[in-house]
């Protein structure tokens, strides 16, 4: 049943790409989508031919599934630039005119300038997740240590246990939830590209039309698009990362590893949320607060002066308005846990 299953879903593109199309009226995206509309029926009538000839029955009529019409409910209702990342999983093509690049725009002309202009966009990623880890255990740890502070007085060893909990909480939450999306967002890479490998088997000059389109409606002559995607997809393994990138907008060289993504959220996590914690195994009482609390104010003016290379926002800045929003996060928290610890006590 593998060539209905085919058929069904260049039809469900099809459906889709009309939905899209629909949505983009009076655009150029419009004409774009109508024509992989078209291209994507061109596909299933192949896949429907295969079927008939292994003696396989075909509908009659392609009736969308659920998960298509909740899709298309959604493209009609929020746009297609939001619900892209859907679209692009449930194999509509194209998605990535709206991430990079507009008609007129420079357009590369191989495989290699393609793959550098991604890394390049891509670089620091890693730093910046970092960044944001650090950060995201300071504030939290700190709000949580600072709560528990206005709540019990000079009970130290209480702070400890609960800041102890809450970076070991938060980090694995971290783990947990960065493990799941690099990890779903590589099944849906494998997924897509398993898909693209067979249909550039089958039909390969179909696959580079595709591309051409994708091409014409990003600004580049019909002629020379044609040319281009002719050339990108001459290859089998170019032709794969080519197609990746340009009509599921997914850049493989990006994806990284689960576990790789899980222990770097972790650490960066629990280096943040440690900070905070560690006055308190030294002082006790005020001085412990204190201490602790400049700090936090130290990291986490570094950490927004460390962000303003990312932002192009003057350092200063940067670092004064993430100590004023760490200082209002844990004002607020302190305030709370003393109102709480005046009521329950």
């Amino acid at each position: 049943m593998h060539e209905i299953e085919s058929w069904a879903e260049e039809k469900r593109s099809a459906y889709l790409y009309r939905v899209v199309a629909e949505a983009e009226a009076g655009t150029a995206r419009e004409a774009l989508f109508s024509e992989l509309a078209q291209e994507a029926d061109k596909q299933a009538a192949i896949w429907e031919r295969l079927a008939r000839g292994a003696g396989q029955k075909v509908p009659d009529e392609y009736l969308p599934d659920l998960r298509a019409r909740m899709v298309a409910q959604l493209v009609r209702r929020f746009g297609p630039w939001r619900v892209r990342g859907m679209l692009a999983a449930m194999k509509v093509r194209g998605m990535s005119i709206y991430a990079k690049g507009v008609p007129g725009h420079h357009r590369p002309d191989s495989q290699s300038e393609l793959g550098h202009r991604h890394r390049g966009v891509e670089s620091g990623g890693n730093l910046r997740a970092a960044v944001f880890g650090v950060n995201d255990g300071l504030i939290s740890n700190a709000s949580l240590i600072m709560g528990i502070a206005g709540a019990t007085s000079d009970n130290a060893s209480l702070i400890v246990l609960s800041g102890a909990a809450g970076l070991i909480a938060g980090a694995f939450s971290m783990a947990a939830g960065e493990y799941v999306s690099v990890r779903s967002q590589r099944e849906m890479y494998e997924y897509q590209i398993g898909l693209e490998r067979e249909e550039l088997d089958q039909y390969p000059e179909e696959e580079a039309e595709e591309l051409a389109l994708i091409y014409e409606a990003r600004g580049l002559p019909r002629d020379e698009a044609v040319r281009l995607a002719k050339n990108l997809t001459a290859d089998p393994e170019t032709a794969l990362a080519t197609l990746a990138r340009e009509e599921l907008g997914l850049n493989p060289d990006d994806l990284g590893s689960p576990w790789g993504a899980a222990l770097f959220s972790f650490v960066s996590f629990s280096v943040g949320a440690a900070l905070p914690l560690l006055p308190f195994f030294f002082a006790t009482g005020r001085t412990g607060l204190v201490v602790a609390i400049i700090l936090t104010a130290a990291a986490l003016f570094g950490v927004g002066a460390t962000l303003s290379l990312f932002t192009g926002r003057g350092s200063v800045y940067s670092g004064a308005r993430m100590l004023v929003i760490g200082a209002v996060a844990g004002t607020f928290t302190y305030f709370v846990g003393k109102l709480l610890g005046v009521t329950l006590g």
